[in-house]
């Protein structure tokens, strides 16, 4: 039996986690406020820093404007940074609910979630599609959330990776094998095709940035993807 995370007394699972990575910049607020009008509750900021992937995307301004525009919402700060113990009280500071760090990109993992856990944040490791879930299971009792790429991060728009189920079906079995209750997170590539299957799999938070912000209707979209997310994980075993 899966023991409830505490974040579900306030949150149904699975849910949709748009990431505004995809946003029109020049109407952030209005993107934002389309989205929580639409019912949902947890925002997705990716930050990229030039180095550990091959993009710049923004800093912890934007996350504030993000908070600003969402006042209410749950805000998750996934870095893809090196050195993110430099950066996340700026993020903290900004307004972040839960900060990722990824275990390729920081030597001192335990302490720096540990850090983020001092400053009162949520806690969350993220791996690469080609990092095995052994490089994350030493430190998966600290870790509130464990995201899982399906993309090699870097880049909005691109196509889900298939292999990124099993490690989603892998943690499902190891965090009840070992009495944890983190969430499980799958970022890239998500869709209207894959977000039934993605959910069945036992995700719990789906990322999903363009087919949210390139929708004509981001309503009807959003709409969509929680009724598939839904429908999916009721076909959970």
């Amino acid at each position: 039996m899966k023991i409830p995370h505490p974040l579900s007394e306030s949150y149904s699972f699975p849910t949709i986690a748009p990431s505004i990575l995809a946003a029109d910049y020049t109407k952030l607020g209005e993107d934002i406020s389309a989205c929580t009008e639409s019912g949902v509750k947890w925002i997705h900021c990716d930050i990229m820093d030039g180095h550990f992937v091959p993009n710049i995307s923004y800093g912890s301004l934007i996350v504030n404007a993000a908070r600003r525009a969402a006042p209410d919402a749950f805000l998750d700060v996934h870095l893809m940074i090196y050195n993110p113990d430099r950066y996340i009280a700026d993020f903290a500071k900004a307004g972040a609910n839960l900060i990722s760090v990824h275990a390729e990109a920081d030597p001192h993992i335990h302490r720096t979630l540990g850090a983020i856990k001092e400053l009162g944040l949520y806690r969350g490791v993220a791996i690469n599609p080609g990092t095995p879930l052994t490089a994350i299971e030493e430190v998966l009792p600290e870790v509130d959330l464990v995201c899982v790429m399906s993309v090699n991060p870097g880049f909005g728009g691109q196509k889900f990776i298939p292999s990124a189920l099993q490690k989603i079906e892998r943690l499902v079995k190891w965090r009840q094998q070992m009495g944890l209750n983190f969430l499980i997170e799958i970022d890239g590539g998500i869709g209207l095709a894959n977000t039934e299957n993605v959910a069945a799999a036992g995700t719990d938070v789906l990322v999903a940035g363009s087919s949210v912000f390139g929708a004509e209707d981001k309503n009807d979209q959003i709409q969509k993807l929680f009724q598939k997310a839904i429908i999916g994980s009721s076909n959970l075993t």
